[in-house]
């Protein structure tokens, strides 16, 4: 295992917070600080609005990242649906899922936030795998394009994030190539299909495979069974 797996993976302590926040039932916001410690922020309805930024004073607060504005978001709750809007209060923007957000954006349970360097993961336990999510059939008609071998490799940059997405780091290139007896130069080939695939050739490389692991689950194209 990696050092940077390493520093991601969960310790018993921060899944027994984790399962205990989710228990809850109410949404909440998962990240880790500048020293890789584990912190939940529940989320409460307002108004006012949920601010998320660097500024100490913010609800969600991120004091140690440069990268982040002052007050750099705002959440709040439309209906019965949690959303993040960004109406020009970051100078360096807010992304869910890889996408900068322009305006007001609906979150899903298991969607990724980034904000400066910090990315931060939405849950919310009762909204979570009850099929009121409309997904797109894209990453399914993507999969479908994938190689065995280009499969396998999936499932094994997948294996370090089960029950963890988002906060666990992705296996290594030298992690996957240990476990399916490849080269690193083999697995760079087949990831790079991969990215193809899936369309996310653009973004920067760390992002493409947090993101690659994240769509190969939301879509079901890569499962717990799998990894067991």
């Amino acid at each position: 295992m990696t050092p940077d797996a390493q520093l991601h993976r969960s310790t018993p302590g921060e899944l027994k917070a984790r399962i205990e926040a989710e228990r809850a039932g109410a949404a909440f916001l998962i990240y880790r600080d500048d020293t890789a410690t584990q912190r939940i922020a529940a989320l409460r309805a307002g108004p006012p609005a949920m601010t998320l930024g660097r500024a100490p004073s913010c609800d969600v607060a991120v004091p140690w990242d440069g990268e982040a504005s002052r007050v750099h978001a705002e959440l709040e709750v439309v209906g019965d649906r949690w959303t993040v809007s960004d109406d020009g209060l970051s100078r360096n923007g807010t992304f869910v899922n890889g996408d900068r957000v322009s305006g007001r954006r609906r979150l899903e349970d298991g969607d990724e936030l980034r904000v400066g360097s910090t990315t931060l993961v939405y849950r919310c336990p009762q909204h979570a795998g009850n099929g009121t999510v409309t997904r797109t059939a894209g990453p399914q008609q993507q999969a479908a394009a994938v190689t065995e071998a280009q499969r396998r490799v999936l499932v094994a940059l997948c294996r370090p994030c089960v029950g963890d997405i988002g906060l666990s780091a992705p296996a290594s290139n030298q992690d996957i190539a240990d476990q399916l007896h490849l080269t690193v130069a083999a697995v760079k080939t087949h990831l790079r299909a991969l990215f193809h695939r899936f369309e996310i050739d653009q973004l920067p490389q760390n992002e493409k495979r947090r993101r690659l692991v994240q769509m190969a689950f939301h879509s079901g194209f890569v499962t717990e069974h799998d990894l067991a």
